[in-house]
């Protein structure tokens, strides 16, 4: 029998606050979907006091992910030793953009995380080495039925805790992504927020999205980043510490990386410190970690923000390597420690089945539209501009706004770069006068790209991927990539491969 998650059509206010979760039952397996439309939220929300919050945060983290025994029982399931290490795995997929998480809609985590009861989100503690050999036949019993939105944030170190503990988790973001999975089209997109990103803090005014999860954890992160992109539903969210995302590195074997200049850098105060050279790197946990936070003076984040979408591309290749298998005793305690997330049992089951059909070109990642402001005392200050973005708002958020227009210009006026991988430089000259030749008026170079590649890849800067299409068809070669690690000025990024004659 294959086992839905699903809910039904329910909708619940803010404070209408089920007093305990629906109870679950043998297959299918509903819950209440509790949904808050845009409309249901109030219009003034309470003061977010830091103290507060931060104990509110740490209430959700200790009490997260425990699910009653009787649900084992009911289900027939065994101690849940192994789903965690299902768990580790898609997190870390979701890390690598492989495997993020499904389900279909939840209630919004800002309507009723911080006021749920503890045995809704207490964390099992038991403790089961044997994985199950009927596993995956489990797991394809659970099937994804709607979209679902997971705001996910990398914590950064709190000096003085513990790792693992509920204060080790109440620090700044370092990383944001809102990962949204569609059963539709059985895609996984990913969108990555600048932690410069301007937002409103109600009762504090404007602040940088960063600042959200040390100024009342999960709940207000959650809360900040549905209201900047119109009352977007965020459905779960996962909290990693910087300690947990360089052991899942170690665990995994280290992962190869191109890194496409030389990074040195210290930090006396903060103890952090990046030394790496240009090219192909296998990297450990403490590389990985300084590849993906370093920072270039003047650039703002949107090059790092670049740097950890190839590192979530490489992570992804590297979950697929079949040495990872014999790791995952070692991966589920990783997740246990370093993990923060209000994910259950059914939504692991199913999150991590549909993880696994995604195929790569349905697998696509894009940076929040915005600017930095000229005008503001912060440089690094980044604000939304979602002109044009109706596309992107839908597919990698699900939020349609009446106003905003989707970008239809036709592929031969979007900003085209092109940047030689190759040892021909003539190529790229070729390139862009063949293409004005057909019309495009807005093509030009950039600095050649490092790396040699075989084949020529266009990458598809803002999300959409019918301009890639486009593209190719009138190349007649190309690899697509929805990704932002072309050129920052750029719709698309031709990087030339060998293949071009």
């Amino acid at each position: 029998m294959i086992k839905q998650v699903q809910w039904s059509e329910n909708q619940v206010a803010p404070q209408q606050v089920p007093t305990s979760e629906p109870e679950v039952l043998q297959p299918p397996v509903q819950w209440s979907e509790n949904q808050v439309t845009p409309q249901q939220v109030p219009t003034s929300e309470p003061e977010v006091k830091p103290k507060q919050s931060i104990n509110s945060s740490r209430h959700v983290v200790e009490s997260v992910g425990a699910i009653p025994n009787e649900l084992y029982d009911r289900l027939g399931l065994s101690v849940p030793r192994w789903l965690l290490w299902v768990l580790t795995i898609v997190l870390g997929v979701i890390l690598s953009g492989l495997l993020a998480s499904s389900l279909a809609l939840w209630t919004p985590l800002w309507s009723n995380l911080d006021q749920a009861k503890d045995d809704e989100f207490g964390a099992n503690k038991q403790d089961q080495i044997k994985v199950p050999g009927d596993l995956w036949t489990k797991l394809s019993q659970y099937k994804l039925s709607k979209p679902m939105n997971i705001l996910i944030m990398g914590i950064e170190p709190v000096p003085g805790t513990v790792d693992g503990s509920p204060e080790s988790f109440a620090g700044k973001s370092d990383t944001m992504m809102l990962v949204r999975l569609n059963p539709s089209d059985k895609s996984i997109r990913l969108l990555s927020i600048p932690r410069g990103t301007m937002i409103a803090i109600p009762e504090q005014g404007l602040t940088k999205v960063s600042e959200a999860n040390a100024k009342g954890g999960p709940v207000l992160a959650a809360r900040v980043v549905s209201r900047s992109l119109n009352n977007a539903p965020i459905d779960r969210y996962i909290r990693i510490s910087t300690s947990g995302f360089r052991e899942l590195v170690e665990q995994l074997g280290g992962v190869d990386v191109f890194v496409p200049q030389t990074m040195n850098y210290q930090d006396q105060a903060g103890g952090f410190a990046v030394n790496l050279i240009s090219g192909w790197q296998s990297l450990n946990g403490e590389q990985a970690e300084q590849f993906a936070r370093f920072r270039e003076e003047g650039m703002g984040d949107l090059p790092r923000v670049q740097r950890q979408q190839a590192l979530i591309t490489a992570l992804m290749q590297r979950l697929n390597s079949p040495t990872v298998l014999p790791r995952l005793p070692q991966l589920t305690r990783l997740m246990r420690k370093y993990f923060d997330t209000n994910l259950k049992m059914e939504e692991m089951m199913a999150l991590a089945n549909f993880s696994v059909n995604v195929e790569r070109d349905h697998f696509q990642m894009a940076m929040l539209p915005g600017t930095f402001s000229k005008f503001s005392q912060d440089p690094n200050s980044y604000w939304l501009n979602m002109t044009g973005q109706q596309s992107l708002l839908n597919d990698f958020v699900g939020v349609n706004v009446t106003g905003i227009k989707s970008d239809t210009r036709p592929v031969s006026i979007q900003r085209i770069a092109v940047q030689n991988t190759t040892n021909q430089p003539q190529l790229t000259e070729k390139v862009i006068t063949y293409l004005k030749q057909k019309g495009f008026t807005n093509v030009y170079p950039v600095p050649d790209w490092p790396d040699s590649q075989r084949q020529t890849q266009i990458i598809v800067q803002k999300g959409n991927r019918q301009p890639g299409i486009d593209l190719r068809q009138v190349l007649g070669l190309g690899q697509i990539e929805v990704s932002g690690n072309g050129d920052l000025e750029s719709d698309l990024t031709i990087r030339i491969g060998k293949d071009w004659k």
